[in-house]
């Protein structure tokens, strides 16, 4: 049975890894139409990113999860200084990526590349980041952490109320949530089948 740390982790990491995905795939298919984006749909895609993720998820992995591996054990120091750096180098890569987006958005079609080669590359470092602490980093947790360390993270995560994970939204939040949820395919949402673009994405890659 896994710790309620680890499942809100792991339920945190599928919300950012299918956000993320579903990025890319509208990006590839407003080129593909030859269309300009709905600008405030990846205004508030890349909004949640920056307010869950960024501001919630990250800061407790950084002052909690990896501070009590390191107490417990050097085996993944490397690791862990390289997923904190990834961390501070995550707040200051969304403030460019709003940028690139706003630039776009002013500038027109001479800024869209510049835009999808910053989220392209946003979109790999997160998923590469992700797997790292999946296949690196909550192994040696479940291992090595203590029943008294898993009851402050069961506590600290716990708290975390990401809407794209299950949670009610407050009612701050219902509004954005409710423009994603209405706009986005499954499993964010309720809008058209995204799996055409998905399959096109994956030849494409292959």
């Amino acid at each position: 049975m896994l710790h309620p740390a680890m499942t809100v982790i792991l339920s945190e990491h599928n919300a950012l890894s299918a956000m993320l995905r579903t990025i890319r795939l509208l990006n590839i298919e407003y080129r593909r139409l030859g269309t300009l984006p709905d600008f405030t749909l990846l205004r508030t895609m890349l909004f949640y990113v920056d307010e869950f993720p960024e501001r919630l998820h990250h800061p407790k992995e950084t002052q909690l999860l990896f501070p009590k591996l390191r107490t417990r054990t050097t085996e993944a120091a490397d690791t862990l200084d390289r997923l904190d750096r990834e961390h501070a180098a995550g707040e200051h890569a969304i403030r460019e990526l709003e940028h690139d987006l706003l630039a776009f958005e002013v500038m027109g079609e001479s800024r869209r590349q510049r835009f999808e080669q910053s989220m392209n590359l946003y979109i790999d470092f997160y998923l590469d980041h992700m797997r790292i602490e999946e296949a690196e980093v909550l192994p040696l947790a479940v291992r090595l952490l203590t029943p008294d360390d898993w009851a402050e993270l069961d506590a600290a995560f716990l708290q975390n109320r990401d809407p794209l994970t299950g949670h009610d939204p407050d009612d701050a939040y219902r509004p954005l949530f409710k423009k994603i949820l209405n706009t986005l395919p499954a499993p964010l949402g309720v809008g058209p089948s995204l799996e055409p673009l998905a399959a096109a994405n994956a030849a494409r890659r292959s």
